[in-house]
Protein backbone atom coordinates (compact mmCIF):
# COMPACT_ATOMS: atom_id res chain seq x y z
CA UNK A 1 0.00 0.00 0.00
CA UNK A 2 2.41 2.53 1.00
CA UNK A 3 4.64 1.92 -2.59
CA UNK A 4 1.16 2.95 -4.35
CA UNK A 5 1.35 5.95 -1.87
CA UNK A 6 4.48 7.05 -2.72
CA UNK A 7 3.97 7.04 -6.35
CA UNK A 8 1.24 8.72 -6.16
CA UNK A 9 2.89 11.60 -4.66
CA UNK A 10 5.49 11.60 -7.51
CA UNK A 11 2.64 12.06 -9.64
CA UNK A 12 2.32 14.97 -7.83
CA UNK A 13 -0.84 14.09 -5.72
CA UNK A 14 -1.01 13.54 -1.97
CA UNK A 15 -2.94 10.25 -1.91
CA UNK A 16 -4.22 8.63 1.79
CA UNK A 17 -6.39 5.70 2.57
CA UNK A 18 -8.51 6.26 5.44
CA UNK A 19 -11.32 3.56 6.68
CA UNK A 20 -10.52 1.82 3.53
CA UNK A 21 -11.39 5.18 0.83
CA UNK A 22 -8.82 6.72 -1.14
CA UNK A 23 -8.46 10.25 -0.36
CA UNK A 24 -6.44 12.56 -2.10
CA UNK A 25 -5.53 16.49 -2.76
CA UNK A 26 -3.20 18.38 -4.96
CA UNK A 27 0.08 19.66 -3.50
CA UNK A 28 -0.22 22.03 -1.04
CA UNK A 29 0.23 26.04 -1.67
CA UNK A 30 3.14 28.53 -0.07
CA UNK A 31 0.41 29.48 2.08
CA UNK A 32 -0.65 26.52 3.33
CA UNK A 33 3.34 25.41 3.86
CA UNK A 34 3.96 28.78 5.46
CA UNK A 35 1.24 28.08 7.86
CA UNK A 36 2.60 24.62 8.60
CA UNK A 37 6.42 25.93 8.77
CA UNK A 38 5.02 29.40 11.21
CA UNK A 39 2.81 26.38 13.48
CA UNK A 40 5.97 24.46 13.65
CA UNK A 41 8.21 27.02 14.66
CA UNK A 42 5.96 27.70 17.87
CA UNK A 43 5.71 24.08 19.01
CA UNK A 44 7.28 23.99 22.60
CA UNK A 45 6.91 21.87 25.73
CA UNK A 46 5.15 23.39 28.71
CA UNK A 47 7.12 23.89 31.29
CA UNK A 48 8.21 20.63 33.37
CA UNK A 49 6.05 18.44 30.15
CA UNK A 50 8.29 15.92 30.50
CA UNK A 51 6.68 15.06 26.39
CA UNK A 52 9.58 16.71 24.22
CA UNK A 53 7.06 17.70 21.92
CA UNK A 54 8.76 16.10 18.35
CA UNK A 55 6.76 17.25 15.45
CA UNK A 56 7.06 15.93 11.85
CA UNK A 57 5.11 17.49 8.68
CA UNK A 58 3.62 15.35 5.87
CA UNK A 59 4.76 12.21 6.76
CA UNK A 60 3.08 8.87 6.35
CA UNK A 61 1.29 7.66 9.26
CA UNK A 62 -0.17 4.21 9.22
CA UNK A 63 -2.82 3.73 11.77
CA UNK A 64 -4.40 1.08 13.95
CA UNK A 65 -6.90 0.59 11.88
CA UNK A 66 -4.29 0.58 8.41
CA UNK A 67 -5.51 3.58 7.23
CA UNK A 68 -2.44 5.89 6.05
CA UNK A 69 -2.59 9.65 6.36
CA UNK A 70 -0.10 12.12 6.21
CA UNK A 71 -0.91 14.83 8.77
CA UNK A 72 0.24 18.12 8.26
CA UNK A 73 1.77 18.23 11.26
CA UNK A 74 1.96 15.14 14.13
CA UNK A 75 3.44 15.53 17.93
CA UNK A 76 4.74 12.76 19.49
CA UNK A 77 6.47 12.60 22.76
CA UNK A 78 9.09 10.09 21.68
CA UNK A 79 11.17 9.74 18.30
CA UNK A 80 9.13 7.54 15.56
CA UNK A 81 11.09 4.40 15.05
CA UNK A 82 10.34 4.51 11.52
CA UNK A 83 12.79 6.45 9.34
CA UNK A 84 12.16 4.97 6.09
CA UNK A 85 8.97 3.75 6.13
CA UNK A 86 5.44 4.52 7.37
CA UNK A 87 5.51 5.85 11.31
CA UNK A 88 3.61 3.73 13.40
CA UNK A 89 3.48 5.15 16.33
CA UNK A 90 0.32 6.98 17.54
CA UNK A 91 0.71 10.49 17.44
CA UNK A 92 -0.25 12.48 20.35
CA UNK A 93 -1.64 15.89 18.69
CA UNK A 94 -2.44 15.91 14.81
CA UNK A 95 -2.40 20.09 13.04
CA UNK A 96 -4.44 19.94 9.93
CA UNK A 97 -4.05 23.13 7.35
CA UNK A 98 -7.13 23.52 5.50
CA UNK A 99 -6.37 23.83 1.69
CA UNK A 100 -8.74 25.03 -0.78
CA UNK A 101 -11.11 23.34 -2.49
CA UNK A 102 -10.83 20.22 0.02
CA UNK A 103 -12.11 22.02 3.15
CA UNK A 104 -14.86 18.96 3.65
CA UNK A 105 -11.64 16.68 4.24
CA UNK A 106 -9.92 18.98 6.58
CA UNK A 107 -12.53 20.24 8.66
CA UNK A 108 -15.26 17.15 8.66
CA UNK A 109 -13.38 13.87 7.98
CA UNK A 110 -9.91 14.29 9.58
CA UNK A 111 -11.25 15.29 12.70
CA UNK A 112 -13.27 12.24 13.06
CA UNK A 113 -10.94 10.11 11.85
CA UNK A 114 -7.87 10.80 14.13
CA UNK A 115 -9.77 11.33 17.18
CA UNK A 116 -11.39 7.71 16.61
CA UNK A 117 -7.98 6.33 16.15
CA UNK A 118 -7.14 7.75 20.15
CA UNK A 119 -5.19 11.11 19.10
CA UNK A 120 -5.99 13.37 21.93
CA UNK A 121 -6.27 16.66 20.25
CA UNK A 122 -6.90 17.51 16.92
CA UNK A 123 -6.27 21.11 15.62
CA UNK A 124 -7.67 22.82 12.23
CA UNK A 125 -6.80 25.78 10.93
CA UNK A 126 -7.90 27.43 8.11
CA UNK A 127 -5.51 30.53 6.58
CA UNK A 128 -8.10 32.10 4.44
CA UNK A 129 -10.37 32.57 7.67
CA UNK A 130 -8.27 32.55 10.49
CA UNK A 131 -10.59 29.93 12.25
CA UNK A 132 -8.49 27.41 14.23
CA UNK A 133 -10.69 24.40 15.60
CA UNK A 134 -9.09 22.27 18.40
CA UNK A 135 -11.05 18.94 19.20
CA UNK A 136 -10.57 16.84 22.25
CA UNK A 137 -13.03 13.80 22.81
CA UNK A 138 -14.80 15.34 25.53
CA UNK A 139 -15.38 18.82 23.21
CA UNK A 140 -14.61 21.19 20.33
CA UNK A 141 -13.65 24.97 20.75
CA UNK A 142 -13.60 27.48 18.31
CA UNK A 143 -10.70 29.99 18.20
CA UNK A 144 -9.44 33.06 15.66
CA UNK A 145 -5.98 32.47 14.72
CA UNK A 146 -3.42 33.45 16.07
CA UNK A 147 -4.34 31.98 19.24
CA UNK A 148 -1.73 29.76 22.18
CA UNK A 149 -3.07 26.56 22.70
CA UNK A 150 -2.00 23.83 25.38
CA UNK A 151 -2.48 20.20 24.57
CA UNK A 152 -2.99 17.33 26.89
CA UNK A 153 0.84 15.67 25.80
CA UNK A 154 2.21 19.05 27.36
CA UNK A 155 3.13 20.84 24.31
CA UNK A 156 1.91 24.41 23.74
CA UNK A 157 1.93 26.08 19.82
CA UNK A 158 0.55 28.93 18.72
CA UNK A 159 -1.90 28.86 15.78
Amino acid sequence: MLRELLEADQLGLRLEWVGGLPLWEAQPTYRHQKAVDRIRQSIRPKEGSPCPCIHVADVYVRFPDGSYKRPDIALFCREPEELDEAITLLPEAVVEVVSRGYEAKDLEIAPRFYLSQGVKDVVVFDPHTLLVLHLRQNGAWRHVSPVELELLCGCTLTV
